[in-house]
């Protein structure tokens, strides 16, 4: 048995001055439901219309600080299902992370949090727009994967070439996805 002075002892045998951590660090703390809107205009004649709907899928993604080493990461998702008589559904999803972030370069923050955090949030609202398309009485809609990591480079090389500076920039909202 150990003595109650060898516990802990080799964790981190060269730990910063007064407990600091100088190592980068980014993670997700939280995953949350900020806002949520769904709308079936029609029924009960839409379930009896016979055109497929077409889906318009809208995404945008955000990003604002609530203190110094924490941020919300915001995905919004905007769902239209119309038909040729009118809207099918209608799915307005604000899905949050609250993301942990210490000692990273600001571009490397900045990638965090509009192209890895929203890549660790879009399963879980996926899932969310796939039980409400279903809730409503219609097949799942099941949303393909997204590739953030090329939507988030597109977009910087964009404000690039206009110009601007990407990391300076509060939100790179995406169209069409």
């Amino acid at each position: 048995m150990a003595d109650e002075g060898d516990i802990l002892t080799d964790i981190n045998p060269d730990p910063a001055a007064n407990g600091a951590d100088n190592q980068p660090a980014a993670g997700l703390i939280s995953q949350y439901i900020k806002d949520l809107s769904v709308e079936n205009p029609n029924a009960p004649a839409s379930y009896q219309w016979e055109d497929a709907p077409q889906v318009d899928l809208q995404m945008n993604i955000g990003a604002k600080p609530v203190n110094d080493e924490v941020h919300e990461v915001e995905l919004k998702l905007n769902v239209i299902a119309k038909a040729e008589k009118g809207n099918v559904y209608l799915i307005e999803l604000a899905y949050c992370g609250l993301v942990g972030m210490r000692n990273l370069p600001e571009d490397q923050a900045h990638a965090f949090l509009y192209a890895e955090a929203p890549r660790i949030l879009f399963p879980f609202a996926r899932r969310i727009v796939a039980d409400a398309s279903r809730d409503l009485g219609f097949q799942p809609l099941m949303l393909d994967p997204i590739d953030f990591n090329g939507l988030y480079m597109q977009r910087v090389q964009a404000k690039q070439a206009e110009g601007r500076d990407p990391v300076a920039d509060s939100t790179l909202s995406g169209g069409d996805a």
